[in-house]
């Protein structure tokens, strides 16, 4: 069966200035419920693996058969603490118990809300932790370790399930006809989840996940993946379910197909990526989704381990990246991998949020470029409005959360007059002539700045043409400049390019004579950077479990190292452009 479906969108240009892009695919019906999918599956193939994760060298592995039976044994014991139709919070991270508990709360119509483990973990006074359980007012709080989330156990309130042993014994309970009967009333209007943002954009807001957003998303998925529906994928994946991507896409995908989750121990990073390294050679997934940050990691074990390589590309379909925007010289370099290992399999992307299940584009179609987040998904209405130099990308469809819990307010700001969610990324179209040959990413308009000149920086766009100019050798970068009269940037440089580098700061500068050459405009050139010792600190919330780092609040803690930065001249620490030789 082919990989892709052949995308085909109309396009309605507006008096206003906007743009309305639609497939031209149709969606057609979808499942009622994540729990009609995930009890569909077990019905028809018990015996096939759903999860697996690391114990030790070995790998602790649940059937489709086994899940189910511990989920509605997880579901009454949810039933006999109050929990029908309570929110479940989940403190700790990606783990076999927490799919179970979060099925068995698909099966009752509970939220899930799963936390990420930095609000439990990493901040000891715990005041988003109590904030969102203020928000929520969870019946049942879990985590699989009692002693190291006791503390975080005691700030959410709500009655504790601590640790395996404890959860073993809830999910050993007997189903009643109690739990049949509330999995009989889960509809499209069920909420099925409360996901938590990031808080890049401001303070974390609890975004409502119905039902009906999960599997329709899934199913346009199924629709621009066709193969899909005849080869169930095999995913392993680090991503947390804290997060849509990790816990919405990605998991989603497994479950809607009938397909198998391995959890990865590892993630991005010069020691944890070593695990990703093992298990990838040891599961040897179907399909990979990772985020920028994450290939930046993995490229170079590719390139110098023939043999990993080969293991990796041994069975893949495609190559995923989404999140933020990835340097064209890294898509180039696993491309270039793949073509030596002997696969065809592409490399894709695609664009959504939160609030939008999260898919809304996808690029299911070969665009040769990294910045091509694709077309709309069947059944997304995407809107392109101006907002002042720039395009921002709205939505609307089934799968557009309906807002945020308990926030009227807000939620009310969120969406335009026509009813289209407002994202506050911006886009512009690779060919304004001809929308099937997809969006391109334009940046956050709330990280743009100007220059004392008057004159808007794009961030997103610069920064990647500049992690793009470095070679691999920046791994990330945070743009600055803003009321001065140049563009300043603070980078962290990828450890391995940096050991195999014998002179980075000349590397880096004339990386930046690269980036400028040609560009007149001051908003266009980078005039000069400054390399970060530390790494980015999860706790300041300078970063987040996913990698992605915030812009704002990087600027904001280190003031001082941006004032170091545009100082004139420019000191000893500070690098800039010169040309090679």
């Amino acid at each position: 069966m082919d990989l892709f479906a052949t995308p085909s969108t109309l396009a309605e240009r507006r008096a206003d200035g906007s743009i309305v892009l639609e497939s031209a695919l149709p969606l057609g019906p979808y499942a009622a419920s994540m729990a009609e999918l995930f009890r569909s599956a077990a019905d028809a193939h018990p015996g096939r693996l759903l999860v697996a994760d690391r114990d030790g060298d070995d790998w602790r592995r649940v059937t489709y058969g086994q899940a189910r039976r511990m989920a509605d044994g997880l579901a009454q014991a949810l039933l006999d603490r109050g929990a029908s139709g309570r929110p479940v919070m989940i403190l700790s991270g990606n783990s076999v118990e927490h799919l179970l508990l979060t099925l068995a709360c698909y099966t009752i119509g509970s939220p899930a809300v799963p936390v990420s483990t930095a609000y439990s973990l990493l901040d000891a006074g715990h005041g988003r932790l109590r904030a969102m359980a203020a928000l929520t007012r969870p019946a049942v709080v879990f985590a699989d370790d009692a002693d190291g989330y006791a503390p975080a156990l005691e700030a959410a309130g709500g009655t504790a399930l601590a640790g395996r042993d404890a959860f073993r014994e809830w999910a050993a309970a007997e189903p009643t006809r109690r739990v049949e009967e509330h999995a009989g009333r889960v509809g499209p209007d069920t909420i099925a989840k409360i996901l938590f943002t990031s808080g890049s954009t401001g303070r974390p807001k609890g975004v409502i996940n119905t039902h009906r957003m999960l599997c329709a998303n899934q199913r346009m998925l199924r629709r621009i993946w066709p193969f899909l529906a005849g080869e169930p994928p095999v995913l392993l994946d680090w991503l947390p379910w804290s997060h849509t991507f990790g816990g919405n896409h990605n998991m989603g995908l497994a479950l809607a197909n009938g397909g198998t989750f391995y959890v990865d121990d590892g993630r991005p990073g010069p020691d944890l990526v070593r695990r990703t390294v093992r298990n990838l050679a040891d599961v040897r997934p179907t399909v990979y989704f990772n985020v920028p940050a994450g290939y930046a990691s993995l490229l170079p074990h590719l390139e110098s381990d023939p043999e990993f390589a080969a293991a990796f590309f041994s069975r893949m379909r495609y190559v995923f990246y989404a999140g933020a925007a990835l340097p064209q010289q890294v898509w180039d370099g696993i491309a270039k991998v793949a073509a030596s290992a002997g696969s065809s399999a592409p490399m894709t992307t695609s664009w959504g949020a939160t609030e939008t299940a999260p898919g809304a584009t996808s690029a299911y179609f070969a665009s040769g470029r990294s910045d091509c987040i694709g077309v709309p998904l069947p059944g997304v209405s995407i809107k392109l409005a101006p907002v002042g130099p720039k395009l921002e990308i709205r939505v609307k469809g089934p799968s557009v959360t309906p807002g945020y819990l308990d926030d009227p307010e807000r939620t009310r700001e969120a969406f335009d007059e026509d009813g289209y969610y407002r994202t506050g990324d911006a886009v512009r179209m690779v060919d304004g002539a001809d929308p099937g040959r997809g969006l391109v990413f334009d940046g956050r308009i709330s990280e743009d700045f100007k220059l004392s000149s008057g004159t808007w920086v794009s961030a997103g766009t610069l920064k990647s043409a500049l992690l793009s100019a470095c070679g691999g050798l920046v791994s990330d970068a945070v743009l600055t400049g803003h009321d001065t009269g140049s563009v300043g940037a603070l980078v962290w440089l990828n450890p391995a390019r940096a050991a195999a580098c014998p002179d980075v700061r000349a590397a880096l500068g004339e990386a930046l004579h690269r980036l400028n050459d040609g560009e007149a405009g001051a908003s266009r050139r980078i005039a000069r950077l400054l390399v970060l010792d530390d790494a980015a600190s999860l706790a300041d919330g300078e970063i987040t479990d996913k990698g992605y780092v915030n812009q704002r609040a990087v600027r904001d803690r280190r003031a001082h190292l941006v004032e170091l930065l545009h100082t004139d001249p420019a000191p000893a620490e500070v690098v800039l452009p010169y040309p090679p030789g």
